[in-house]
């Protein structure tokens, strides 16, 4: 039964982890597309 459920549990956590670095990847993205949305903004009231 261990040998079953630690590789099971191993896939669980790599799993949840690819999730976790896949979100944070995208709160990046968006804030970097709202950093270039506001120096555009900038340069064009310059």
């Amino acid at each position: 039964m261990h040998k079953i459920l630690i590789p099971l549990a191993i896939a669980v956590f790599t799993l949840s982890a690819c999730e976790t670095v896949q979100g944070a990847g995208q709160d990046i993205s968006n804030a970097g597309d709202a950093l270039t949305e506001e120096s555009q903004d900038v340069q064009n009231d310059m």
